[in-house]
């Protein structure tokens, strides 16, 4: 299966106008055969701390255009929305929404709020994990600050092919984001997709660093600085193989406290 990672800018808090930015690119992505196309955190508006301001419904603008790409492209198209669901949340949360060919919505909450910038203060953390299969390959998304925490990856790991991250994760500290995507693809040997933006907003800059690791931690495509739209295959088989030949998930252990 061929996934694509979609590396690009926003239109500050403006998702009319991030829609055409990312559209074109969603095309060349679905020209070269992806079948998942992955963007951004909070794609749509920017990484704003203003919830109530920027939070859409469930069946807002910008779900709607990802199910209008997917269906025009007949391909699983996802990346996070600030989004007022479930009902019940007392504040919005952070939810990665995977748009189906047929329309269906998968959607995950962020379990990991950014506590360090007050994310944690503006929307509500999730409480569960979700995989969905897509053409045979068990995919796992997960948002951005997610990725420093590996007990999460090791918790999915036996029903994981590949991991979604996507983020906005700034450039101040991007070594870190290339190390963690790399770890958590060599811990859990399955492909990992980091899909982070690029340019400046609220005072931050964004270099991207996107990038397709297999099961090993090899890196099979990257970009930084610039805008850019990233495909590789991947395939359940070289999991497989992977995990039969170094059998090192079966050695974990959880030790008592």
């Amino acid at each position: 299966m061929k996934v694509a990672a979609i590396q690009h800018d926003v239109a500050w808090r403006d998702p009319s106008a991030t829609h055409a930015v990312v559209t074109p690119m969603i095309e060349a992505a679905a020209v070269q055969g992806a079948r998942l196309i992955l963007l951004t955190e909070m794609f749509a508006t920017g990484f704003s701390m203003q919830a109530d301001e920027i939070a859409q419904d469930p069946d807002g603008i910008s779900t709607e255009f990802l199910r209008q790409q997917a269906a025009k492209h007949q391909a699983w198209i996802g990346g996070s929305i600030a989004m007022r669901w479930p009902a019940q949340s007392v504040r919005p949360r952070n939810v990665f929404t995977l748009a189906s060919p047929d329309g269906q919505v998968s959607r995950y909450a962020k379990l990991h709020p950014f506590s360090y910038s007050g994310e944690h203060k503006s929307y509500d953390a999730g409480d569960s994990i979700i995989t969905v299969e897509i053409d045979g390959v068990r995919v796992t998304p997960f948002v951005c600050y997610d990725l420093r925490f590996a007990n999460i990856f090791w918790d999915k790991a036996n029903d994981t092919d590949l991991y979604a991250v996507v983020a906005n994760w700034p450039q101040s500290r991007r070594e870190h984001w290339s190390a963690l995507l790399r770890a958590r693809a060599i811990e859990n040997q399955a492909y990992v997709v980091g899909v982070n933006r690029v340019g400046q907003a609220d005072k931050l800059d964004y270099s991207g660093d996107s990038a397709i690791i297999d099961p090993l931690g090899v890196v099979m495509s990257t970009a930084s600085g610039t805008p850019a739209v990233l495909v590789a295959d991947i395939t359940v088989d070289h999991v497989r193989a992977v995990r039969a030949r170094f059998p090192f998930l079966a050695d974990r252990r959880k030790v008592p406290r």
